[in-house]
C-alpha cells in the first residue's frame, strides 16, 4: 500500500512553458492529471493543459470550462495537439514538457 501512495504523490510538476510570441500554458502529466497513461512516468499519448494565456482554438475543445478558456484546465489532450499549438505559436523559449510531448524549440533571432 505504501508503495501505491508513493508514486502517486511523486509526480513531477513541469514549469509553465513560454513559446515565442508570449503565449503560455502548463502542461502536465502525472498519476493525479488527466492524461494517458495515467502514471508518473510516460511516454504520454496525451497530457492536461492548463490555464493558457489566452484563447487557443486548437485546445477549446478539450476545455473542462469553455465559458472562461483561460481560467481552466484541459483534459487527455493529444500529445500532437500540444506540438501543434507550440508551433503556431513560434515554439518553446522556456518551460519544459512531460515525456511523449516533443519540445519544438524557438529559433534563435539572428
Amino acid at each position: 500500500m505504501y508503495k501505491v501512495l508513493s508514486s502517486m504523490t511523486s509526480a513531477k510538476r513541469y514549469a509553465r512553458i513560454v513559446c515565442a510570441d508570449n503565449f503560455s500554458m502548463s502542461v502536465q502529466a502525472g498519476s493525479t492529471q488527466y492524461c494517458s497513461p495515467r502514471d508518473n512516468r510516460g511516454p504520454y499519448k496525451a497530457v492536461e493543459v492548463g490555464f493558457p494565456s489566452q484563447y487557443e482554438e486548437l485546445l477549446i475543445q478539450y476545455a473542462e470550462r469553455d465559458d472562461d478558456p483561460t481560467k481552466t484546465v484541459y483534459g487527455w489532450v493529444p500529445s500532437s495537439i500540444v506540438t501543434l499549438v507550440i508551433a503556431k505559436h513560434g515554439g518553446i523559449v522556456e518551460g519544459e514538457l512531460p515525456p511523449g510531448v516533443p519540445a519544438l524549440k524557438a529559433h534563435a533571432q539572428t
